[in-house]
């Protein structure tokens, strides 16, 4: 895939978008579990160079009682992906997130991506904040 339209289309066919904007997407990815999702944001970004790179994340649990020192532990030891902090209705979140240059954005690496992302950011969901799926 080359363009973020191409991208659009394939999750489009995948799932029900959420959001569909022209640089950003949105459904819910569901968890192997079959009880558990997670929401998946795709957006286009472009890198300080110019190039478009392809943002893949979701939201983990809420910053506000979370240990930023566990946080970053966790991140050193993660394979795919890594951790950020982003609002999310105005309320600072952990975020999955993993970023894709368009030359690796096919199906096969852009499935495989999201399916990380997701089932690592649910373990972590889990981990920080046992109990109800809250993202």
């Amino acid at each position: 895939m080359e363009t973020f339209a191409e991208v659009r289309k394939h999750m489009a066919d995948r799932f029900e978008l959420m959001t569909d904007e022209p640089f950003i997407v949105s459904f819910e990815y569901p968890i192997p579990d079959g009880e558990r999702r997670q929401s998946i944001f795709l957006a286009e970004i472009q890198s300080s160079d110019g190039r478009r790179v392809l943002r893949v994340e979701t939201p983990v649990a809420p910053l506000d009682d979370l240990d930023p020192e566990k946080c970053l532990r966790i991140n050193l030891t993660l394979r795919v992906g890594y951790l950020a902090v982003g609002d999310l209705d105005g309320i600072p979140y952990i975020k999955m997130c993993a970023n894709l240059p368009y030359a690796f954005v096919g199906e096969q690496e852009l499935e495989y991506t999201i399916r990380n992302v997701a089932a690592t950011a649910d373990h972590l969901e889990q981990y920080l904040e046992p109990g109800e799926d809250i993202t």
